[in-house]
């Protein structure tokens, strides 16, 4: 079968990346996470998109402080004054008349309130508020549906739903089984509004601006009939409180800085219900398609290009999005915003830290082969020994393998014995160095010989030296060091004690262990139980007592057969490089 390249860490790591940003903008919104948010997004772009434009067919007849201060009269008013302004606004030519204010009970004037009623019933175009409906659907406006009908009026609810955060940013078609106030006036106006233009029964309010960007008159105004009928000829009219001191004001996506008054966010409701609900949400699919570009840009970006320039990319595409949505806004789309910026500050979060993990695999990797490269250099010197004398080659194996035991033994950590069995291969490599007349040499040495024999440690050390990597600083002092003797007999340097660094010292016992069990060319091989008690005689003079004891409590378990294995594990592991 053909070789398969396996993917680099940059590319799982991209991968990785790209499907975490997305996770993170598509799973939110298919659980609407965080509505909130999206919402909040609603208050930017309407600021961003500031007042369009004041509207030409709904004006605000606002119960304001100037009424109050020009009436001098306490809330609520006599009924007849309502009267006397549905009186004027239906001689000025308006539309329809949308009443905001309640009249579900009787007043303390029987002959008001039929003023009330008989101006509602001359003006034919008169839309009632009211927010309380009984068990049966039915409310108690003019005491009920059927003098309502007589008056040619209907009833809308004013109820507006309110968010989590209690901002009103949307009206809805029907409420408590009646029709909405802003679609009620939309119809008496001769304007139906197709179902099909509300999701989920509602729609967002297009509002035309902050407060006070629909035209508002004063109540007392038009009662005295300060106010030219040019103002209302042909326009809804919508009558209601503005005054702070009533308590009907509200917040809403334009009201940043101050709230909206009741009657303003229902002219606005009104205004968005006779232009068929102008601001439609945008379809699923391409939120979920803008999730994945926004998501995809800085992780793909990564494949090719560098983290500053991925940044860059990504921090593009997300504010490229923003700038799409917000035209998108102002011609009558409101595209989903928060998810799929999410997942692009997700995707850049990601692809840095994905660019950081690879670049960290990569190091490792690159790490892994240097280490192996100088293992296989290590044991490449301790085979060219081999070559040289076979006995000799075993014998650094076996000296390896003893090491780490000894090491674990001694309680290193794994990863520290498995340094030192690697390092403790080179501790005879300055072998190559020696002629093979002294170096297989049949009998004794006479004390030249002995003397360029001992040469081994400090041509094996210089061999390692200079070396930045720790494995080949070890294995330099293993070779400098393991013929030095506890008392400070030994060679090349004559150190003592704990001058001798802890590998010298472990593994010059057991080269020893080793050496005495070996057959050589000149002596045969010593007996376990006498070389046990050639090391205890030497613990304190030749030997660490501390590292003989460790040995000794470890010697019990290196029986024949296990000593045997090491041949074995030199051939079939060939010391493999340690795991990173």
């Amino acid at each position: 079968m053909p070789h398969r390249s396996r993917p680099t860490p940059k590319t799982v790591a991209a991968i990785l990346a790209a499907l975490v940003a997305v996770a993170a903008g598509v799973v939110p919104f298919v659980l609407n996470a965080w509505p909130q948010l999206e919402n909040n997004t609603l208050n930017t772009r309407f600021g961003v998109r500031g007042a369009v434009h004041a509207p030409s067919d709904v004006v605000v007849v606002a119960i304001d402080d100037r009424t109050f201060s020009d009436l001098g009269l306490q809330w609520p008013f006599p009924r007849n004054l309502h009267a006397e302004v549905i009186d004027r606004l239906r001689a000025d030519g308006a539309r329809a008349i949308a009443y905001d204010i309640q009249f579900t009970e009787p007043s303390n004037s029987a002959r008001n309130d039929l003023k009330l009623y008989d101006a509602v019933a001359r003006a034919r175009n008169v839309v009632l508020a009211t927010t309380v409906v009984d068990a049966a659907g039915k409310a108690n406006v003019f005491g009920g549906a059927a003098n309502v009908r007589a008056a040619h009026a209907v009833v809308g609810t004013a109820n507006l739903p309110a968010d989590a955060g209690g901002v009103i940013r949307r009206y809805a078609r029907t409420m408590l089984g009646l029709p909405s106030f802003a679609v009620a006036a939309a119809r008496m106006a001769g304007h139906p509004i197709p179902r099909g233009r509300f999701h989920d029964g509602t729609a967002l309010i297009d509002f035309q601006g902050p407060p006070g960007t629909i035209r508002t008159v004063s109540f007392s105004d038009v009662l005295r009939g300060r106010v030219s009928p040019s103002v209302f000829a042909g326009k809804i009219v919508v009558v209601g409180a503005t005054s702070a001191t009533l308590q009907d004001v509200h917040a809403t996506s334009t009201t940043a800085a101050a709230p909206m008054a009741g009657a303003e966010v229902q002219a606005n409701a009104i205004w968005t219900a006779l232009h068929d609900n102008p601001l439609q949400p945008s379809d699923e699919w391409l939120t979920l398609v803008a999730i994945m570009l926004c998501a995809l840009a800085a992780p793909l970006a990564g494949l090719r290009f560098r983290v500053l320039v991925s940044t860059l990319v990504g921090f593009a595409v997300g504010g490229l999005y923003l700038v799409v949505s917000q035209l998108a806004f102002d011609s009558g789309t409101a595209m989903v915003v928060s998810y799929p910026v999410v997942a692009g500050a997700v995707g850049i979060v990601a692809m840095l830290v994905a660019r950081y993990g690879a670049a960290v695999a990569e190091r490792n990797a690159f790490l892994r082969r240097l280490q192996a490269s100088q293992l296989e250099l290590i044991q490449r010197l301790a085979q060219a020994i081999d070559s040289r004398d076979a006995e000799t080659g075993e014998h650094t194996y076996r000296i390896a393998v003893l090491c780490r035991r000894l090491a674990l033994e001694l309680g290193w950590k794994p990863a520290a014995a498995e340094s030192l069995m690697h390092a403790s291969v080179a501790h005879d490599v300055g072998k190559i160095g020696i002629s093979d007349s002294v170096l297989l040499k049949a009998g004794p040495l006479d004390s030249d010989e002995w003397e360029t024999m001992k040469a081994h440690t400090e041509i094996g050390a210089r061999l390692l030296t200079g070396s930045d990597n720790p494995l080949l600083q070890m294995a330099e002092t293993i070779a400098r060091t393991h013929h030095e003797w506890w008392d400070g007999h030994g060679y090349p340097r004559g150190l003592r004690g704990e001058e001798i660094p802890i590998e010298g010292r472990m593994c010059a016992v057991v080269d020893v262990y080793d050496a005495l069990l070996s057959k050589r060319s000149y002596k045969d091989a010593w007996r376990v139980d006498d070389v046990l008690a050639e090391l205890e005689r030497g613990s304190g003079t030749q030997f660490d007592p501390a590292v003989v004891s460790a040995f000794l409590r470890l010697a019990p378990k290196l029986d024949a057969e296990l000593h045997a294995s090491f041949v074995r594990e030199k051939a079939s592991a060939r010391l493999e490089p340690m795991p990173a």
